[in-house]
């Protein structure tokens, strides 16, 4: 079996990319594959860009090019939910779009207005949490390509779609790897709390996002590890 580990930011795959032996590279369509073993297990890790369109690009490559039989995207949202606090994380039991027409995109393969991790990922995503000692819910996220950082946009979402997080790729990397029969999970480390302050640490003062990163990266090799 063959993972394919994305994220969107350098920072959010980084840790995973240093972990991994008998490492080779690939550029292919202005994103680096770093291809390589984890636990044991053969791996494609990447960092796809921010945003929806890069976010699918990548996963038709991960799928077309690399045959990847399971897909596993880790990086960090802003938090919707009092369940949650920030670095506890967020496994995509349901994953949908806030800023589209459901009913348009649902006209085309998969045929569908939400998506929902592989119900197995999300156990053993969980499972991997409970053996790091990290909070964790199966819950929704809400995917835009907009970043979220005022309390408007923040309650025009909640009364939209009631997330427990935000961010801008997981909705397009659950539609394509589902179009192409591939079983896929989305986590999420909470990182800040989708309000001004959330944008003022992560847009304005480009703050390091590693100490969530590390989370984040834990559960990913103890999941490859477990599958």
């Amino acid at each position: 079996m063959k993972f394919g580990i994305m994220g969107a930011m350098p920072d959010e795959v980084d840790q995973l990319c240093a972990r991994l032996t008998d490492v080779t590279k690939e550029s292919y369509a202005g994103v680096e594959y770093h291809c390589g073993t984890l636990q044991g297990k053969q791996v494609v890790v990447c960092c796809a860009g921010m945003g929806k369109a890069n976010a699918a690009a990548t996963v038709q490559v991960l799928c077309t090019k690399f045959g990847i039989d399971t897909l596993i995207f880790s990086g960090i949202a802003g938090n919707m939910t009092s369940k949650i606090g920030i670095g506890d994380v967020c496994v995509g039991e349901t994953v949908v779009y806030h800023d589209a027409e459901l009913s348009m995109i649902a006209q085309s393969a998969p045929f569908t207005t939400e998506y929902h991790g592989d119900p197995a990922l999300v156990k053993a995503a969980l499972d991997a949490c409970g053996a790091c000692g990290v909070k964790a819910i199966a819950g929704k996220i809400a995917t835009g390509d907009t970043f979220v950082g005022d309390a408007a946009t923040k309650k025009s979402i909640e009364e939209k779609c009631h997330p427990d997080c935000v961010e801008m790729e997981g909705a397009a990397v659950s539609q394509i790897a589902a179009r192409n029969g591939v079983p896929c999970v989305i986590l999420r480390a909470m990182s800040d709390n989708a309000d001004e302050s959330g944008y003022e640490v992560l847009v304005v003062k480009q703050f390091s996002i590693a100490e969530y990163i590390k989370t984040a990266t834990e559960i990913v090799a103890h999941m490859i590890e477990s599958l």
